[in-house]
């Protein structure tokens, strides 16, 4: 990664830290459920001990369910090796304030084991390794996400308390791109938007979306780590923004059975120099681009875990939705799985089958091993979807988390990108979730069932 300018330096903390504008450090990580975990610190003691030093975390933290659970099958922690810790390494280049909570900085922390060695199960080092080997090849990744929501006028605790049944969202009506539907909530969006700019992100815009009270901001795309360090940042941030608010926001894939959360990802290269690498001279998509591109159609089907980790996610996969079906391509295809868009420099593609409910960086992680698949192997991109890839007849994105995680545990191309350990892991993740979900009693159940059969 480029040499770069933090958000905040440790120079600039000690200041604020003295003055008495800063008192709390936040150290955290991404999970493998994308949620930020971690410790908050009297801000002199982490500048006296844990910025050289680090601390340590329950390695169960990568070990377990969405309910904090621990459960088995995880070789790197369980109850027979005693749940021991790892590290947790501050990397300064991610010190940030954060304004929605009174006197807090927020650092991100990569985790290690006690000789050193990096957790390669954790969401953060596996896209590390992955943009290492983009590297070797002179090339580095610049990636945008598009994460929408939809707004409630209920808290959290009324939402819990009713089950998420009966809530009210913000707005009762599809207001795609309406400004007067943004406006109706204009005070929480601009409230979001400010102080994720005051924490170092970039906003780019805010617009509504089609289901009753969804809404996206989108940020300006940034290299590959910090895209997906700010994504993490910004997801926290504004459900406890909307938690101060008096309100609730959810990101989850698939709310009800309409239009779902999308977390459309934007990707391109450039090389060392800083060019732009997916357009040739002459305008047309690059034999680089290509080759990458064609690494994403023949590795989609197989990656579909990192980009739809859940079994919600797959309820977004349905024809007609804006929510891809097809293993296909196309320029400024909307039907597509992977979307071209921009021209020149701004040459990029577009992965349509993350939801709101993704960690991205594991599905980042997903496309840059993807496409290094199709550069090492010089996989030929296939023509473009012309028409409507719903009903062309192309391969379909699995349509449960089952279907998937059989797909990944037998891929060669992500033992050969990830490894065994890995793929393991996260295999045993979604086993974990199939289990738990096959185990529940759902409200559809109960609906036919309780007096009709």
């Amino acid at each position: 990664m480029a040499d770069r300018t933090p958000p905040l330096g440790t120079d600039e903390l000690r200041v604020l830290v003295e003055r008495g504008e800063v008192d709390t450090v936040v150290l955290a990580f991404t999970d493998m459920q994308g949620r930020l975990q971690g410790k908050r610190f009297a801000a002199s003691f982490f500048l006296d001990e844990v910025l050289e030093h680090g601390t340590e975390g329950c390695n169960y933290l990568l070990a377990v369910d969405t309910d904090m659970n621990t459960v088995d099958g995880f070789a790197m922690s369980s109850w027979s090796n005693g749940y021991g810790d790892f590290a947790m390494r501050p990397d300064l280049t991610t010190l940030r304030r954060i304004p929605w909570h009174e006197g807090t900085v927020l650092v991100m922390a990569d985790l290690a084991w006690e000789d050193g060695s990096p957790v390669v199960a954790a969401p953060r080092q596996i896209l590390r390794r992955q943009l290492e080997r983009l590297a070797a090849h002179g090339l580095t990744a610049h990636v945008g996400t598009e994460l929408e929501f939809i707004v409630f006028k209920d808290t959290y605790e009324q939402a819990w308390d009713r089950n998420y049944r009966g809530l009210t969202p913000a707005n009762q009506y599809n207001v795609d791109y309406s400004v007067l539907g943004t406006g109706r909530i204009e005070p929480l969006l601009r409230r979001i938007r400010n102080e994720m700019a005051a924490a170092g992100l970039t906003v780019e815009s805010a617009k509504g979306e089609c289901n009753p009270g969804q809404h996206e901001i989108v940020f300006r795309y940034d290299e590959a780590l910090v895209t997906c360090d700010q994504h993490a940042v910004y997801k926290t941030g504004s459900k406890e923004i909307a938690a101060q608010e008096g309100v609730a926001l959810t990101f989850m894939a698939k709310f009800n059975e309409r239009e779902g959360n999308s977390c459309h990802i934007h990707l391109s290269l450039q090389d060392a120099g800083g060019r732009s690498v997916m357009a040739g001279e002459d305008g047309s998509m690059s034999p680089v681009m290509r080759h990458f591109l064609a690494g994403q159609l023949a590795a989609l089907r197989d990656f579909s875990l990192l980009y739809a980790p859940n079994i919600n996610s797959y309820k977004r996969f349905q024809p007609g939705s804006f929510a891809p079906t097809a293993v296909a391509w196309g320029h400024d295809n909307r039907t597509c799985a992977l979307r071209v868009v921009g021209h020149g420099r701004s040459m990029r593609f577009e992965n349509r089958l993350p939801g709101g409910d993704v960690n991205p960086y594991l599905a980042v992680a997903g496309l840059v091993a993807a496409g290094l698949h199709g550069i090492a192997y010089e996989l030929e991109l296939p023509d473009a979807c012309e028409g409507n890839a719903y009903t062309a007849g192309y391969d379909q994105v699995p349509t449960t988390l089952r279907e998937a995680a059989a797909l990944w545990e037998a891929s060669e191309v992500a033992r050969e990108a990830f490894g065994d350990d890995v793929v393991a892991h996260y295999r045993n993740m979604a086993r974990v979730e199939l289990e738990a979900f096959d185990a529940a009693v759902t409200d559809w159940e109960l609906r036919r069932s309780f007096e009709r059969l």
